[in-house]
C-alpha cells in the first residue's frame, strides 16, 4: 500500500508532467529521439517527385506500372532511465533536493516515451545498482517507475558511475536511448561511458545545486561530504576560501562537459532552482538542429 502523502505527491507530479508533455514536451521528445532505423511499409504506384531509387521493378513489372516502395520510421524504442541516488542527490540549498529534480525529470521524459510508444525501464544506482525495472510500456508502468524514485530507500551512500554504466551495458541488448541523470560526483568512469556512447543514444543530465558552486559569506561554517561524512570547518568570510571553492566548482563543470562533449553524449545541464523544462527543451531542439 503506497502512503497516502507519497501517492498525492506522485498524482501532483503526472498531472504536471502530463500536462507539460502533451502541451509543450512531446513534440520535443518525438523529433529528437529518431526511431532506429526504417521499414518496408507498402507499395504504391510512382507519383511525379518520387525518388526513382525506390522504385520496385519486380512488382513494376508484374503490374505493367511503375511502383515505388514506402517506407517509415521504425519508432518503437527502449528508454533506459539511469538514476544517480547516492548521498549528494539529498542536498538541496533551495526549494527542491537534487533527487526530487531527478524525479521531476524522469517523469517528464518517460511520459513522452509512453506517448511515443516506447518501452522505458529503470535502474538506480548508489555505489552499487540497487535497482532495475525492465522496460516496459504504459501509463502504470511508468507510475511505478516514479513511485520507486520517491519510495526507495538508498542502501548506500557512496557512487560508482562506473559500476552502473558497466551493468546497463549488460542489459540492453539493442540500441536505446540511455538517460543518465546524476551530479557526477565521480572519477574513472570514462572507459565504461564511451562503450555505452557507442552501442547507445546517450544523454547526461547533470543536476547543479547553486550552493554547490558558490560559498555564501556567513562566518565559520561546517560541511559534511554527504557521501564519505567527513567534516570539515571552512571560514567562509575569507575571499580567498570563497574563490578558491568557486573555482574547483567550475572547473569540475568543465571537465564534465569535456567528457561528454569528447565522448559525444548528450549534455544538459539542469541547476536545481530553475525550471528543468526550458534547459531540456533547448538541449533538443539544438540536437535537431545539428541533426
Amino acid at each position: 500500500m503506497i502512503p497516502k502523502e507519497l501517492f498525492q505527491k506522485i498524482r501532483r507530479l503526472e498531472i504536471r508532467t502530463k500536462g507539460m508533455v502533451d502541451n509543450i514536451f512531446g513534440g520535443e521528445y518525438h523529433s529528437a529521439f529518431k526511431g532506429r532505423g526504417i521499414e518496408f511499409a507498402e507499395v504504391r504506384p510512382y507519383q511525379i517527385g518520387d525518388d526513382i531509387r525506390n522504385i520496385d521493378w519486380n512488382v513494376s513489372a508484374r503490374m505493367d506500372e511503375t511502383y515505388v516502395k514506402v517506407f517509415e520510421e521504425e519508432r518503437e524504442q527502449t528508454l533506459m532511465l539511469l538514476v544517480d541516488i547516492s548521498g549528494s542527490e539529498d542536498f538541496g540549498s533551495q526549494y527542491k533536493m537534487k533527487r526530487e529534480v531527478a524525479a521531476e525529470v524522469c517523469a517528464l521524459i518517460a511520459f513522452s516515451a509512453i506517448q511515443n510508444n516506447d518501452k522505458v525501464g529503470l535502474l538506480l544506482f548508489s555505489d552499487t545498482v540497487e535497482l532495475f525495472v525492465p522496460p516496459k510500456k504504459g501509463r502504470r508502468h511508468v507510475l511505478r517507475l516514479i513511485r520507486d524514485l520517491f519510495a526507495h530507500e538508498p542502501q548506500s551512500r557512496g557512487t560508482d558511475l562506473a559500476a552502473a554504466l558497466r551493468r546497463t551495458l549488460r542489459l540492453l541488448r539493442q540500441r536505446s536511448i540511455v538517460l543518465m541523470i546524476s551530479d557526477f560526483f565521480d572519477e574513472d568512469f570514462d572507459r565504461p561511458l564511451r562503450a555505452l556512447a557507442q552501442r547507445h543514444d546517450t544523454v547526461a543530465v547533470h543536476l547543479q545545486d547553486p550552493r554547490e558552486a558558490a560559498l555564501p559569506n556567513v562566518g565559520l561554517a561546517e560541511f559534511t561530504d554527504a557521501e564519505t561524512g567527513e567534516t570539515v570547518v571552512v571560514d567562509t568570510t575569507s575571499a580567498a576560501a570563497r574563490k578558491a571553492y568557486a573555482e574547483a566548482a567550475a572547473a569540475r563543470q568543465r571537465t564534465t562537459e569535456r567528457l561528454m562533449t569528447r565522448l559525444q553524449v548528450g549534455y544538459v545541464p539542469i541547476p536545481t532552482n530553475t525550471d528543468l523544462v526550458e534547459p531540456l527543451i533547448r538541449f533538443f531542439r539544438q540536437r535537431n538542429q545539428a541533426a
